[in-house]
C-alpha cells in the first residue's frame, strides 16, 4: 500500500507530529505506568483499524517487556484473565472513549466510575489525553494511509 501523503516529507506535518509527541511525552511522565498507556494505544488503534499504530505499540510494548501473550489479549480483553483490574478499567475507558460517536452520550457514567476507582485526578487526565491523542495518531495514518509493518522499536524517540 502507498501512503496517499508523506507524513514526514511534509513541513507541517512535521511540525503538527512533533507536537503531538511532545504531548505524549507529558502524558508519559504521569504516574499511569508505562504499560497501561501501551495497552490503551494498541486497544484504540485496533478499534480504529491503524495498522500503522498497531504495529508500532506492539514493537515498542515488546521491546519495554510486555509479553507476547497479553499483547495477543488485548482485542479479547474481557474475556482475558491477564490483565489487572485498574489495566481493565483503562481499556474499557479507551474502548468508549474511541467509539464515542457510537455510544450517543460518549463514556458512560459507569465507566468513568470504575475507571476513578483505579486512578486518581491527574491519572484520569493522562489516560483521556493518551486517548485523544492516539486517536489524533491513527486518524492521521488511517486517512492518510501509512502502510504498516517496518516501524523498528523506538524509531521515533
Amino acid at each position: 500500500m502507498d501512503a496517499r501523503l508523506s507524513m514526514f516529507g511534509s513541513p507541517i506535518a512535521g511540525k503538527l507530529v512533533k507536537h503531538l509527541v511532545a504531548a505524549t511525552h507529558v502524558v508519559h511522565s504521569s504516574s499511569v505506568p508505562g504499560a497501561t498507556l501501551e495497552l490503551v494505544n494498541l486497544r484504540a488503534s485496533q478499534i480504529n483499524g491503524c495498522g500503522f499504530c498497531t504495529d508500532m505499540h506492539i514493537k515498542d510494548a515488546i521491546a519495554a517487556g510486555e509479553s507476547q501473550q497479553r499483547l495477543n489479549m488485548v482485542a479479547a480483553w474481557r474475556e482475558a484473565t491477564c490483565f489487572t483490574e485498574a489495566e481493565r478499567a483503562a481499556l474499557e475507558l479507551a474502548e468508549e472513549g474511541t467509539r464515542i460517536a457510537d455510544a450517543g452520550g460518549g463514556v458512560s457514567d459507569e465507566v468513568w466510575a470504575n475507571a476513578a476507582k483505579h486512578y486518581d485526578e491527574e491519572q484520569l487526565f493522562a489516560l483521556v489525553s493518551q486517548i485523544a491523542l492516539i486517536n489524533s495518531f491513527n486518524r492521521l495514518n488511517v486517512i492518510t494511509r501509512q502502510p504498516a509493518g517496518d516501524y523498528v522499536a523506538g524509531q521515533f524517540g
